[in-house]
């Protein structure tokens, strides 16, 4: 079986490569590095370098003719999606809309999308099912939310199948630095520094962190499981911003206490999700633990800033 990948330089998209490979698939990659890695390219998957807005995706669905497309390219961050929304949506809506183009004109079986949490907008319970209602804060939510709706609509006038899939905050080894989503390898990077971590707001927001390994797992198991489902990725439970500094002073040996500033607009302040769902319906659970997830990310910092500053 052939799985198109896109976005699969990047963070999540290479983790998902790996695990595809090592299960024996015929990968291929979509990615135009903007923010993937060359070196991230695994050596037996075969590449190409394409935007997803492009016409040229028409000539790489055509020569591979894959049976299932993952689809994790997307613009990523937040602030950006709200000062230049056009550009946000002409990725994140425009190429998903080119990608289900290529996929009915070229029967492939299967649509397995990255979705996000941003799609809830301020929780109304504490565990969020897949259930609750849309309502995104930012730009960035609504260009991850429409999408869904034209996969939705296109199984329904084609007959593709599809899984989406709602991550909670991912984190892990290949994830940037700095930027959008990266607070716990920052936190890392600026504590190894002994510099404080910068936090936004009283710290006492919560998050649900899932490490990349196990959502690169649930995109494996949508390949044969969650027909026309809708599903989130995540761990279900909550962790404070407080409390993630306590316990990286903890791993690091270290008393450092961050500098907090003002938060930030359009952050939502509790975001844990349910994934009692995607349990059953992917046969699949999280499995890697909190501790051994940030172990992995802070060895994976000290490499990065060994090579970095020699």
């Amino acid at each position: 079986m052939k799985v198109l990948v896109t976005g699969g330089a990047g963070f999540i998209g290479s983790h998902i490569v790996d695990q595809l490979i090592a299960n024996q698939y015929q990968v291929v990659i979509v990615d135009n590095l903007s923010t993937g890695k060359s070196e991230q390219v695994h050596p037996l998957a075969k590449f190409y370098r394409c935007d997803i807005t492009s016409h040229e995706l028409q000539s790489v669905f055509a020569t591979e003719k894959p049976d299932i497309v993952i689809h994790q390219a997307a613009q990523i961050d937040v602030r950006h999606s709200m000062v230049a929304p056009l550009h946000d949506a002409s990725v994140n809506i425009f190429g998903t809309l080119r990608l289900l183009e290529c996929a009915v004109l070229h029967q492939v079986k299967k649509f397995i999308y990255a979705s996000s949490a941003a799609v809830y907008g301020i929780p109304h319970t504490p565990l969020i099912e897949e259930t609750h209602q849309t309502r995104p804060l930012s730009c960035y939510g609504i260009s991850k939310y429409t999408p869904e709706q034209y996969i939705r609509v296109t199984s329904d006038q084609y007959g593709l199948d599809y899984t989406i899939l709602r991550y909670a905050n991912v984190y892990g080894e290949r994830q940037e630095l700095t930027g959008e989503g990266g607070v716990i390898p920052s936190f890392i990077q600026n504590m190894l520094q002994s510099l404080p971590p910068k936090v936004f707001g009283d710290g006492w927001q919560t998050r649900d962190f899932i490490h990349v390994e196990d959502v690169a797992a649930a995109n494996v198991a949508a390949l044969q499981y969650g027909a026309r489902e809708v599903l989130n990725v995540s761990t279900s439970h909550a962790l404070s911003i407080n409390d993630l500094v306590t316990l990286l002073n903890e791993m690091l040996s270290l008393a450092i206490e961050p500098i907090y500033l003002p938060a930030r607009e359009g952050d939502i302040r509790h975001s844990c999700l349910s994934n009692e769902k995607t349990r059953e319906l992917l046969k699949w659970e999280p499995q890697v633990t909190l501790h051994r997830g940030l172990h992995q990310t802070i060895q994976y910092v000290r490499n990065r800033m060994s090579i970095a500053y020699g």
